[in-house]
């Protein structure tokens, strides 16, 4: 298993709250802009990183980090790329490279927008960490924090607020798995005489993509 913190547009900014959390994993990667030499040093001095240039990184950056990065980490294929965009609007470069690479985790940044979203024509998880760093139009810094291990990534969401509605969340469910209980006793709900079986939980369902508020940088 390994822990993994995931950084993107730093733009040349690396402060106390990123290095608490630098502390916590077993690799950085940074999906570029890093911005300056020193900040790649610093997270270098702590922990290994592996990153990618973004369009605001120097010869000194460029020369040290390339525009893609293609590896594997405990079974899991990884694509990262500073500019791609997300599914159903990749650029063509990212087609190109999907297509032929098949990844299970496709990562971007240049955005400075969170997104975390299944897609499931191509097969695999696309993760954009925002931006963690001071300069642009952000509002709210943020990273990525999760773990792969033998071939699954993830771990438990504490802590965290989903943003948004049910009717909203509904229209993204594409599955729904067929694990529904009913209670065992005599659980019923009903009126008037009538009365039908109390359902355990819902069952599990896959939800392609929604929002979480986590912890502000």
């Amino acid at each position: 298993m390994k822990k993994i913190l995931l950084l993107s547009d730093t733009h040349g900014h690396l402060d106390q709250k990123i290095i608490k959390y630098i502390n916590e994993v077993d690799e950085v990667w940074h999906a570029g802009d890093i911005g300056t030499k020193e900040v790649a040093d610093g997270i270098s001095a702590l922990k290994t990183i592996i990153g990618v240039y973004g369009n605001v990184d120097g010869y000194e950056l460029r020369s040290q980090f390339p525009e893609n990065q293609i590896f594997t980490c405990e079974n899991i294929k990884v694509l990262m790329t500073h500019i791609g965009g997300y599914p159903g609007r990749y650029n063509a470069r990212v087609k190109i490279l999907i297509s032929k690479e098949k990844p299970q985790l496709y990562i971007c940044g240049h955005s400075h927008i969170l997104k975390v979203i299944q897609d499931p024509k191509n097969k695999l998880l696309h993760m954009n960490p925002g931006a963690c760093g001071v300069q642009g139009f952000h509002q709210i810094r943020t990273l990525l924090r999760f773990e792969i291990n033998h071939g699954k990534i993830g771990s438990p969401i504490k802590g965290a607020t989903l943003i948004g509605d049910g009717p909203s969340i509904l229209k993204e469910v594409s599955m729904v798995g067929n694990d529904m209980k009913l209670d065992p006793g005599i659980g019923t709900c009903g009126k008037a005489g009538q009365g039908v079986p109390v359902g355990v939980a819902q069952p599990s369902i896959l939800i392609n993509k929604m929002t979480v508020g986590g912890t502000q940088l």
